[in-house]
């Protein structure tokens, strides 16, 4: 197999293609890649698309850039041909061996239990989708609902500030991610071919077949919900079972190894295998861990606000255009170091979105980023956050972070009295860098536009928020040096991307659930010191989103089918 790389082709004959049909834009490529190696067409047996994507740098002229793999006729004397009769030299070319994902086959060890998988999103849901797929018929438990309930108890909860606990934008099937862009891609490095195992079995189940190959795939939040339905029907079709409003509140450890959990302080279940998936808000679930023995530690993670511009302001920074047409809503990334050591970044980037109320806790308030597939709400918006590390959290404990979290948490929903607190940049920095008291902050600020009073600020960005939301003195919520350090990323991005830190640039807080404070320890066996106990995805601290995370859901069931038969192989 021939792999072709930095493929290069004019962003207006791929729109032309692609609108005309699939099998235009497919034949489109054909073209491009036969002339790339310099053979007729009809040589070429096989051409898959690797990656695609946008090369913005000369804007307004833009390209695409491709990555395919392609098998042709005689690619042995193709690859001997000088680069002269190949194409543009700055065209990759080069031999590949074509690999593929395998799932390893049933291990010598006969289960006694079901396998017991906890929590639905995206690491259980994947561990499940493939013991089921192979025979294993696990039992996935989730303590919230099913992701159609789900939706109607969020949006009701956004509506009225009506908070279910069990059911909200953390917790139900499908997970924390199910309420966000979508995003799909990750820095995970994968040479077992379990990202691109992933990203198939969603478009499997609905989502769109051009994630498999684009740079930032993205399902989006509405067609999410669907994908996640589906695997859920999957699951069940192979055997194996799913239970909803089932949380577990206790482990049941004998002799340093797992025997069973118990469900809603009611029922007990057994299990030799138990593989904890329990995403990065499962707090009540790690305390329980924690007085069962489970080893963990306190880790680093990352605290700061969402930031929200006009969408055709990103549009423009990015491709010279503020209606990014055929494009897609842009997308931004951007980095910098504050004087004070501390690593300040965009995350979660949602273009066309929404600013969402993703609380999990009576009284307690946590923002995060979402948009829907089409991208085509009129703000963009990311997280800044800024790096936190455990001597941050005022303990050595090893949930000292799930403390700190709370405590940040707690002054946000009292600034807005639970409401999304929002503030102006401008306003914002002046509190930072004057420490403004209450009372003169509120002199100075016009209650309806979150500006200072007699500022001449066109007021271009409105917000765009899914929840109750209220202008607030977010400056309150970060410890100072978190500020400081936020306003220096934010100076440093103005320069990055010319206007990032304009004064009505809104900020809403508090994120603060970009990963899981803490890690449960696992050996090169996958398990915690407590033998059958896997400790899986985000919330054990192995993932950062949704693909890492059912990547390690993957890992995990590959563990154990390398090591159980199956129960259909033992039938």
């Amino acid at each position: 197999m021939i792999r072709i790389s930095q493929l290069k082709i004019n962003s207006r004959s791929v729109h032309q293609a692609k609108a005309d049909g699939g099998e235009q834009f497919r034949e489109l490529v054909r073209e491009r890649a036969a002339k790339t190696l310099g053979i007729p067409k009809c040589s070429l047996k096989r051409l898959t698309i690797v990656r695609e994507s946008i090369d913005a740098r000369r804007k307004p002229e833009i390209y695409y850039i491709y990555t395919l793999d392609v098998e042709a006729e005689n690619e042995a004397g193709i690859l001997r041909k000088p680069a002269s009769r190949r194409g543009k030299k700055t065209v990759g070319i080069e031999s590949v061996e074509e690999s593929r994902y395998c799932f390893p086959k049933g291990g010598k060890r006969v289960l006694r239990h079901p396998i017991v998988i906890v929590g639905a999103g995206p690491a259980g849901l994947f561990c499940a989708y493939f013991l089921a797929l192979y025979g294993y018929r696990p039992i996935l438990l989730e303590r919230g609902r099913r992701v159609e309930e789900r939706q109607r108890d969020v949006e009701k909860f956004w509506e009225t500030g009506h908070l279910n606990p069990a059911s909200n934008v953390q917790f139900g099937e499908g997970g924390a991610g199910t309420f966000s862009d979508g995003k799909l891609n990750t820095l995970v490095k994968d040479k077992y071919g379990r990202n691109q195992a992933v990203l198939q079995v969603f478009v499997d189940c609905g989502a769109r077949e051009e994630i498999l190959y684009e740079a930032k795939p993205h399902i989006g939040t509405d067609v999410l919900c669907g994908v996640v339905r589906k695997m859920r029907e999957n699951i069940l079709s192979h055997g194996g079972e799913i239970r909803f409003e089932s949380c577990v509140t206790d482990v049941d450890i004998q002799n340093g190894a797992v025997c069973g959990v118990w469900v809603n302080k009611e029922e007990y279940l057994a299990c030799d295998s138990l593989v904890l998936a329990v995403g990065h808000s499962a707090r009540d679930t790690f305390e329980m861990l924690y007085e069962r023995q489970i080893p963990m530690e306190a880790k680093a993670f990352a605290v700061g606000l969402r930031v929200e511009h006009s969408q055709s302001f990103i549009n423009k920074n990015q491709y010279g255009l503020e209606d990014a047409g055929e494009f897609g809503a842009a997308s931004y990334k951007a980095a910098a170091q504050a004087q004070n050591g501390r690593g300040v970044y965009s995350f979660c980037m949602c273009p066309g979105g929404y600013v969402v109320n993703a609380s999990s806790e009576e009284g307690l308030l946590a923002v995060n980023g979402m948009s829907y597939s089409a991208r085509d709400g009129e703000n963009a918006n990311a997280a800044v956050i800024v790096s936190v590390t455990p001597e941050d959290y005022g303990s050595t404990h090893p949930l000292a972070g799930v403390e700190f979290q709370r405590r940040l948490e707690r002054r946000a929903y009292s600034l807005a009295r639970g409401k999304i607190p929002m503030q102006r940049y401008a306003v914002f920095k002046s509190c930072v860098e004057q420490n403004l008291a209450q009372e003169a902050l509120e002199r100075r600020v016009d209650v309806d536009t979150g500006m200072f009073l007699g500022d001449n600020a066109s007021y271009g960005v409105s917000p765009r928020h899914r929840g109750l939301s209220a202008w607030a003195d977010v400056s309150r919520i970060l410890p100072l040096e978190c500020n400081q350090a936020f306003v220096q990323g934010m100076e440093s991005f103005g320069h990055q991307i010319p206007g990032f830190d304009s004064g009505d640039v809104i900020l809403s807080g508090v994120e603060s659930r970009t990963s899981s404070p803490l890690r449960i320890l696992r050996d090169d066996t996958l398990q915690s010191r407590v033998r059958g106990i896997y400790p899986c995805g985000e919330g054990a601290g192995y993932a950062g989103g949704i693909t890492s995370a059912a990547m390690d859901g993957l890992k995990v069931a590959e563990r154990l089918a390398a090591e159980y038969v199956s129960a259909g192989q033992e039938e």
